[in-house]
């Protein structure tokens, strides 16, 4: 059989063909040409959503309202901003890892329902054009939550798109998480039991449980929203008999499990990027499995947590205590990604730094989140600037770190090509200050009462208003520096081979970009997916690389008969 030496990077200095642009720009069944395509879309959408956000900050750099024309536009810019980068972004990018990655780490040929995953997919151009078009016939402006009756009488045409919009968008979800939970279920490979899966894959698959389970609920609340807005039903009205709190139980029961569905596999990328930049295997692989588990139960009984200032207070104690114990199993993950770096021989990456990045925010985030589980705490701090802070240290500084992080770490894998890392670090260092500058001082602002989803303001709110719009400000433009190193390093970036961080997960087992149908044979996995330091680890990358790697990259090995991994010995090297 030949052989091939292993560089650093990969095998050889080759990489193989990217699929050309048109076939990103239509129907595919490939699970990773709609992996991009998830990925683009949401990108896109990420940049509308953040120049809405541009408006708000540039809004409120005065306590005076300035061109808002009145106090609907910037209901209005608030709104959409919302919904765009929660229901655009945010769950979709993480979709598109998940569509990308979730096959590839299985060592599968596709997803277990081709025709469905592209079709989940192609829900969504559709869903963001219907809330775009909102704009011309008079756009939603009730807020994200859409609380009636705001959402039912009083707001314009565009209200009815934003909830057939969201419709869509659940059924795409609904369909994914089906699709993953059976990928996951029935395609993994021989000698892959539940807990040798790629940490990834156990937050694809708790994130999915929530999704299926979750979602129906949402569909049914806005199915109850429409019918209300277009045939004169009276659900959410209290004078016809409708009870207006029915849509806060309904739209909480989904949206607070929405909040794990948005950062479970955001956990699922830290862990992956932090084993490997720190060439350490996993702290408590189990723990952090199992906690993604725990998080998706305990998700669905905490979700009245919202409603402390409308729900009766003999209920608000249960719910209190309830979410402060789901702070639990994401302390566990917390302490295990800390014992996972400690005493690493770390690697100062880009996806490394956003890595380390995501904990620090998001353990902000944590510790905030058990602020307003408190009842009088959340009382006091409710809808006020506080608040917005929270929920951005989780879904901005948790979330958007870590599919950052995400980028820089399987951009080569997805292109063939590495990004630039000395830009990639400043593009990090951009993000981390400006964000803090933007949202720890609305901690500040909101202790002091300034509410939120308001135009006009006391004046002694300005000057922090002003320095919170200008780290906006940089925190916007910072997003176009890794938009820009993406397109460069596809005509520019260093070649990055098959595995340019030596990482032992299958997705590294064959070429960047993978082919058509992923493998040539079936790639068998490691005993320990983040067994890095063995000499049975060393050995298992080289056999892979020659086995697998090799035939894809000369057609000439591609005749020679498939030859047989032999199972990594468990007791070599330590």
């Amino acid at each position: 059989m030949a052989s091939i030496s292993v560089p650093l990077g990969g095998v050889g200095a080759t990489t193989a063909p990217r699929p050309k642009l048109s076939e990103y720009l239509r129907w595919s069944v490939d699970h990773k040409i709609i992996g991009v395509q998830y990925i683009a879309t949401s990108l896109f959408f990420f940049i509308i959503g953040g120049a809405l956000a541009m408006l708000i900050r540039a809004e409120l750099l005065t306590p005076a309202q300035d061109f808002m024309v009145d106090g609907a536009a910037y209901n209005t810019l608030f709104t959409m901003h919302g919904t765009i980068m929660i229901f655009l972004w945010i769950v979709p990018v993480l979709a598109g890892f998940g569509n990308y990655f979730v096959p590839l780490m299985l060592g599968a040929k596709d997803m277990a329902f081709p025709w469905l995953n592209a079709f989940a997919f192609w829900l969504i151009p559709p869903a963001g054009l219907l809330m775009l078009l909102g704009w011309f016939i008079g756009p939603a402006e009730a807020g994200w939550t859409s609380y009636p009756p705001l959402s039912t009488h009083f707001s314009p045409d565009g209200q009815t798109l934003w909830a057939i919009s969201l419709h869509l968008l659940g059924v795409a979800s609904i369909l994914g998480g089906i699709n993953f939970i059976v990928t996951i279920r029935n395609m993994r490979p021989e000698g892959m039991k539940y807990f040798q899966m790629p940490l990834f894959i156990w937050a694809v698959l708790a994130q999915s449980v929530i999704v299926v389970l979750a979602t129906p609920f949402l569909a049914g609340a806005l199915t109850l929203l429409i019918l209300d807005r277009v045939a004169g039903t009276a659900f959410f009205t209290p004078s016809q008999g409708g009870d207006v709190l029915l849509w806060q139980n309904i739209f909480w029961f989904y949206s607070h499990p929405a909040v794990y569905i948005m950062v479970l596999p955001a956990f699922g990328m830290i862990s992956e990027i932090l084993s490997v930049h720190a060439r350490k295997p996993v702290f408590g692989y189990r723990m952090i499995a199992l906690s993604s588990m725990a998080i998706a139960l305990v998700g669905f009984t905490v979700w009245a947590h919202h409603m402390f200032t409308s729900l009766q207070p003999e209920l608000r104690i249960p719910f209190m205590i309830t979410s402060m114990i789901i702070a639990v199993p994401t302390g566990i993950k917390v302490f295990s990604w800390l014992g996972t770096i400690y005493g690493g021989r770390i690697r100062w990456t880009s996806a490394m730094l956003f890595a380390m990045g995501f904990i620090s925010m998001f353990v902000i985030g944590g510790i905030t989140g058990v602020m307003v589980a408190s009842v009088p705490v959340d009382i006091h701090l409710h809808d006020t600037y506080f608040v917005v802070s929270h929920f951005h240290f989780v879904l901005y500084g948790g979330t958007v770190f870590g599919v950052y992080g995400a980028l820089y770490h399987w951009w080569p894998k997805i292109t063939g090509r590495m990004m630039d890392e000395n830009l990639g670090k400043i593009h990090f260092a951009l993000t981390y200050l400006s964000f803090l500058g933007t949202f720890f001082p609305q901690h500040l602002v909101g202790m002091q009462g300034m509410p939120r989803r308001v135009a006009e303001y006391a004046p002694e709110f300005q000057a922090m208003n002003i320095i919170i719009s200008i780290s906006g400000f940089v925190l916007g433009v910072s997003t176009f520096l890794i938009l820009y190193n993406m397109v460069w390093s596809l005509y520019r970036g260093k070649i990055a081979g098959s595995n340019p961080w030596r990482a032992l997960t299958l997705e590294w087992m064959t070429t960047s970009p993978p082919p058509p149908y992923n493998f040539v044979g079936d790639p068998i996995p490691f005993e320990d997916p983040y067994g890095y330091g063995t000499e049975a680890s060393r050995e298992y990358l080289k056999a892979m690389d020659e086995r697998f790697v090799a035939p894809m990259l000369n057609p000439a090995l591609r005749k020679r008969p498939d030859a047989q991994l032999p199972a990594p010995n468990p007791s070599a090297g330590d």
